[in-house]
């Protein structure tokens, strides 16, 4: 085996895990721009930003949101042994946050946070191993209007992000609602509760006659494998399905509407005048009837849940969810003798960011860079840096082309091209002597050749968008083109 042989063999071979992903830069330049249209917009709500470690103890994560997630959880060992778990979202930490730290986090407290979550679960489109969650929470207060605060907020991010009201809808429910229907049924068992709930959310995704046989003794799916069913007798299936199946046009018809199939029992009294309240905080906060749909069906999976939740899709695609939460009123007792009532959203923004790519509200920019200073034979790289810095100073974004060996000028402004570059500056020995600088809008340039076919012409078109002017002119022309 020769040398060369033998350093190919020693090559690690680049790839990614399964499930996870690299982000070039123009996910990561449309991803920045995302988050900070949506920071501003919660920081008007008074959220303020908190981190928290990836990795956290495994008692703090398992049994926090019920089997499906501990399924999921990345399990590790730390240095001294201890068993530890990568963190599956961002609540579970905030709640541990809010039991440890109740001296600097004074109630009530509301914030953001932004990161990474990890889940063992099986890739498939938009969902991945690794994704970044971007949460709002609030803790402290047991008010609903709190929750409808919440919704507000997700439905302006969802407008300042370019979608109209109609384009997309926020579904709102209460699961007290439907934990009166069922304790009014006869079905007390938690458990039983819990799965009726979970299987009665599958209703868009499933269709009712396929939630109809989870609820009683199951069915079997499209690949062969048999569901297990929740077991609830006929009557009770019955009840729930008229009860998720209805529909008006307004969300208080929708409750009144629910009033008359719910059991006449105290419960359903008290989350009736809870879904009133919620209800109006909502008219209160201008959010309209087509932005906040109350739908019955909507349950939400996790076992945290104890109020109110919701849930934002596409119009067009009701099935498939990108924000999402509810109230979480007992999730802190886990680590705290303290009742802290709290509740909250959750941004998925991978699977935001495909569906805004998707539907053309976000384009996708190469790079950061407005300027760029190309490099022509002969001139000296501390001219080219004196010219980027004098842009810089002026707040622009400036590269300089760096490149050895040396790149024709024809391959810079092809680069320039390919990367979207607005504005390039050229320096030669001419501009040089006469204290000049010549400045091109790409942009223009690429419009003038559209459509040219013939080489000559072409070539002609070449100086078009491109100005010669003093030294001293260069960031004010600059600034006009941009």
């Amino acid at each position: 085996m020769t040398a060369i042989d033998a350093e190919k063999k020693a090559l690690v071979a680049p790839q990614t895990l399964k499930g996870f992903r690299d982000l070039m830069p123009g996910d990561m330049i449309a991803r920045n721009s995302v988050v900070e249209k949506m920071r501003l917009v919660f920081e008007k709500y008074g959220f303020v930003p908190i981190d928290t470690p990836v990795l956290e103890h495994l008692p703090t994560l398992v049994g926090a949101e019920g089997e499906a997630a501990d399924k999921e959880l990345f399990r590790l060992t730390s240095p001294e042994g201890d068993p530890i778990a990568m963190r599956f979202d961002l609540t579970v930490p905030f709640a541990r946050l809010l039991a440890q730290y109740p001296a600097e986090l004074k109630l009530p407290f509301r914030r953001y946070h932004i990161g990474p979550v990890f889940r063992a679960d099986k890739p498939e489109s938009n969902r991945y191993r690794q994704f970044t969650q971007f949460d709002i929470d609030a803790a402290g207060s047991a008010s609903v209007a709190v929750d409808a605060e919440i919704v507000a907020a997700m439905s302006e991010v969802i407008q300042r992000l370019g979608l109209a009201v109609g384009e997309y809808r926020i579904r709102v429910n209460n699961r007290k609602l439907v934990d009166a229907l069922l304790t009014g049924c006869g079905v007390r068992d938690e458990k039983m509760q819990k799965d009726a709930k979970r299987t009665a959310d599958k209703l868009l995704k499933a269709g009712i006659e396929n939630v109809r046989k989870e609820l009683g003794e199951g069915r079997i799916d499209d690949s062969g494998d048999p569901i297990r069913g929740v077991g609830l007798p006929p009557p009770a299936i019955a009840e729930l399905l008229e009860f998720i199946s209805v529909r008006a046009d307004t969300r208080e018809a929708m409750a009144d509407s629910l009033r008359s199939v719910l059991p006449a029992i105290p419960e359903s009294q008290a989350a009736l005048r809870e879904m009133a309240e919620f209800n109006a905080a909502l008219a209160s906060l201008c959010v309209k009837q087509t932005e906040a749909v109350l739908d019955p069906s909507l349950m939400r999976g996790l076992d945290i849940y104890t109020g109110p939740v919701f849930e934002a899709s596409l119009a067009s695609s009701p099935e498939i969810s990108f924000m999402g939460g509810g109230r979480y009123d007992k999730l802190v007792s886990r680590f705290s003798s303290e009742n802290v009532p709290a509740t909250g959203a959750s941004i998925g923004l991978d699977r935001l960011m495909n569906m805004l790519v998707q539907t053309g509200k976000l384009p996708l920019e190469r790079t950061t860079t407005r300027v760029l200073v190309l490099a022509l034979p002969r001139i000296p790289h501390s001219e080219l840096l004196a010219v980027a810095g004098s842009l810089r100073q002026e707040g622009i974004p400036t590269e300089v082309f760096f490149l050895e060996p040396q790149a024709a000028f024809r391959d810079q402004l092809s680069l320039a091209n390919a990367r979207q570059v607005p504005v390039a500056v050229i320096l030669g020995e001419d501009e040089l002597k006469a204290g000049a600088i010549s400045v091109k809008d790409l942009r223009a340039g690429m419009q003038a050749r559209a459509g040219i076919k013939d080489h000559g012409e072409y070539k002609k078109s070449g100086k078009s968008g491109q100005v010669t002017v003093p030294r001293a002119d260069l960031v004010k022309t600059v600034k006009q083109l941009l």
